[in-house]
């Protein structure tokens, strides 16, 4: 279990676990988790953590075919810049290794932002907080479960 299902499972969350062998070597984890669970990359998502210039740390959450959109991130949080955080505070902050991190039970709880795109989808995968583990919920629960807002983030 990891503190993703752990919530999931306490908060009777409708929710699957699907697992798959994660390869170390892969690229993007995002893209790896949809072709080794047949899904399309659309409704896979990626959970991205940034940074303003004061430090607050703001997720968005993006389908792996896309890229996240700095600027519309920055405007749907209400801050005039925006970008990547540092690897290694956002394994500190989200308590999750880079490629397993889930927007799920963060270890600080962070304004997060997914994208409206979630909503063409019954369910959507996230990860469930460890490379080769995901979370299929619906787009609903994932914003009640992290309190997060929909945005028009993603870019191609």
């Amino acid at each position: 279990m990891t503190p993703a299902i752990d919530l999931a499972e306490a908060s009777s969350t409708a929710y699957t676990v699907h697992s798959y062998q994660h390869d170390p070597h892969s690229q993007s984890y995002g893209t790896e988790a949809a072709e080794q669970l047949g899904l399309t990359p659309d409704q896979v998502f990626k959970t991205l953590v940034t940074t303003c210039p004061n430090g607050e740390l703001i997720v968005g959450i993006v389908p792996v075919s896309k890229q996240l959109n700095l600027k519309a991130l920055a405007s749907a949080a209400g801050v005039k810049k925006i970008e990547m955080a540092d690897k290694q505070k956002v394994q500190r902050v989200t308590g999750y290794l880079l490629g397993g991190v889930s927007p799920i039970a963060q270890k600080k709880p962070l304004r997060t932002f997914l994208d409206s795109s979630a909503n063409k989808h019954a369910t959507i995968y996230v990860s469930a907080g460890r490379r080769g583990l995901e979370i299929e919920l619906s787009a609903a629960d994932l914003c009640r479960l992290t309190n997060a807002s929909y945005a028009d983030i993603a870019s191609s």
